[in-house]
């Protein structure tokens, strides 16, 4: 069977009925409220998500007994959707403590996400029990295919023996409800969302580089032309550091600090169109800062766009070397972010 036959086979019955899967615009009050934090429909799922998600890979930064206590607070504050991957912390420290943190919460309360960045089915089958086994958990509701970069590498996932063949699998095994990706270019991002009928896709949406140089926009809108829900990642980053600047935080990007920021960042991914949620960066003060935004959404007005754009005159791009350089066709360079809490690309140990 060629790779077309078995994408034919593999996303018949979902590319059949894309109607039914289109991702519904969220309402301008924000959506449901429960819990004071709005939910969100994850496209016609029929799932509504806390409109921040929780960062797994916050967990890479504290304790186990300080990230349960986070993981039960976000929780308690109205977040019911957790994104996870092995690639988070060395040695799947985040799932674990994810696994070990999310005991005492009802599993049937909250929507599970994690990742693989494994382009080969049996590499994707080796993490996704090695993570389902970690997380203490029988499936995952969505489970995503990690960080693509390239188009050669999203065509290895979909091929067949590809990640997706084991997910597909999963699926029908009913340890995978729902099937996603992440991605860092536009070029990756969309030879995915052509070559197959996800349920979601998560990718940097952020005030800075959408509104400096569009990126994101041409991801916005294939997604809502398949009918693919959209997660907001980096959506308080404030762009790059400048070279010698003394950093506030220990982290690749700058992020917005004040609540005032952070509302009108996290307001301005939310009122994309298409996205469901906003994942903040990884630490729980910044986790509390989004929900306490969250809970304040209303749509962005002109004026507050007008201000953010002027906010981000003169920041540098985390994503724009890696953007030209796929679009070009040349090899990306590794690592991507140094200093970053990832195992792998895009963001490595130093």
């Amino acid at each position: 069977m060629d790779r077309r036959d078995f994408l034919k086979v593999a996303g018949g019955c979902a590319l059949a009925s894309n109607a039914l899967l289109a991702v519904e615009t969220p309402p301008s009050g924000g959506g449901e409220r429960l819990g004071e934090l709005p939910r969100r429909p994850l496209g016609r799922t029929g799932e509504k998500l806390s409109v921040i998600g929780f960062p797994g890979l916050a967990l890479s930064q504290y304790s186990q007994e300080e990230g349960t206590a986070g993981l039960h607070r976000a929780f308690d504050q109205g977040i019911n959707y957790f994104d996870v991957a092995p690639a988070y912390g060395r040695d799947g420290d985040c799932e674990i403590k994810m696994g070990v943190g999310l005991q005492g919460i009802d599993r049937s309360k909250i929507f599970l996400a994690c990742k693989t960045k494994k382009r080969d089915a049996q590499g994707a089958r080796e993490e996704l029990e090695r993570s389902l086994t970690r997380l203490k958990t029988d499936h995952f509701d969505l489970y995503q295919i990690h960080a693509v970069f390239t188009p050669e590498e999203a065509r290895q996932a979909l091929a067949p023996g590809g990640a997706l063949e084991t997910i597909l699998k999963a699926r029908e095994e009913g340890k995978v409800r729902f099937i996603g990706l992440s991605a860092h270019t536009t070029k990756g991002a969309l030879e995915m969302l052509n070559g197959f009928q996800f349920d979601s896709i998560m990718f940097p949406i952020d005030y800075v580089d959408y509104l400096q140089w569009g990126f994101g926009k041409a991801v916005i809108e294939r997604a809502r032309e398949r009918g693919v829900a959209v997660f907001a990642m980096k959506t308080l980053c404030a762009g790059a550091w400048p070279q010698g600047a003394t950093r506030s935080r220990n982290w690749w990007y700058k992020t917005v600090e004040s609540q005032q920021d952070a509302d009108l960042a996290v307001r301005f991914s939310l009122s994309q169109p298409g996205v469901v949620a906003a994942i903040p960066p990884s630490f729980l003060d910044l986790v509390d800062k989004a929900i306490l935004a969250g809970r304040a959404y209303r749509p962005i007005t002109d004026a507050e766009v007008a201000t953010l754009r002027e906010m981000g005159v003169g920041c540098g791009s985390v994503f724009k070397k890696d953007e030209e350089r796929v679009a070009m066709g040349l090899p990306l360079d590794r690592p991507h972010h140094p200093g970053s809490p990832h195992d792998y690309c895009p963001c490595v140990h130093a």
